[in-house]
């Protein structure tokens, strides 16, 4: 029963912190969008979105990463080290790296020295939505996953998400 709890507060932990990392690339989006925007409306606007992230970054996505790591690390305490747990931890620690390059981003665009587009934005937006997908597919099949078939959905989750990117790039040029 003690394990049931672990897990679940983990699982919770992992929605708070993939909830706070999906905001905060949109919001980046719109924080960079708002340089096409005339005075004093892109000021007002960049002072918001830079509230937002700084909220959202320590209040929402960090607690939501402690609150992972400590139950993940009393999971493995309790569930031992299986072998797919490798290739999940490994994504994970990926997942790490994105959150703190988010926090740079956030510094840069807050000091009005980050040069990414829009477009730039939305990609690196969707780096979390690849991780989550591999992540929860390892736990999911754990020992039994097929890593051609994984590296294969992947790949077309991918192009899927290119995709969609280039139609809107297309339709907003319109």
């Amino acid at each position: 029963m003690f394990y049931l709890y672990l897990k679940v507060f983990h699982i919770i932990g992992v929605i708070v912190w993939f909830a706070g990392l999906f905001y905060l690339g949109r919001l980046y989006v719109y924080h960079r969008e708002a340089d096409d925007r005339p005075e004093p409306e892109r000021t007002t606007m960049k002072t918001q979105f830079s509230l937002m992230e700084r909220r959202l970054y320590y209040g929402i996505a960090w607690p939501g990463l402690c609150i992972s790591v400590v139950f993940g690390i009393a999971l493995i305490i309790e569930l031992g080290f299986p072998g797919w747990l490798h290739a999940k931890l490994a994504f994970a620690v990926v997942l790490v790296g994105y959150h703190i390059w988010c926090g740079h981003l956030r510094k840069m665009l807050l000091n009005d020295q980050c040069g990414w587009s829009g477009t730039k934005f939305r990609l690196f937006n969707e780096v979390p939505t690849l991780l989550l997908f591999s992540i929860v597919f390892i736990v999911v099949f754990k020992s039994a996953i097929s890593w051609n078939v994984f590296l294969l959905v992947l790949a077309g989750l991918i192009l899927v998400i290119v995709g969609a990117m280039q139609l809107r790039a297309k339709r907003s040029k319109k």
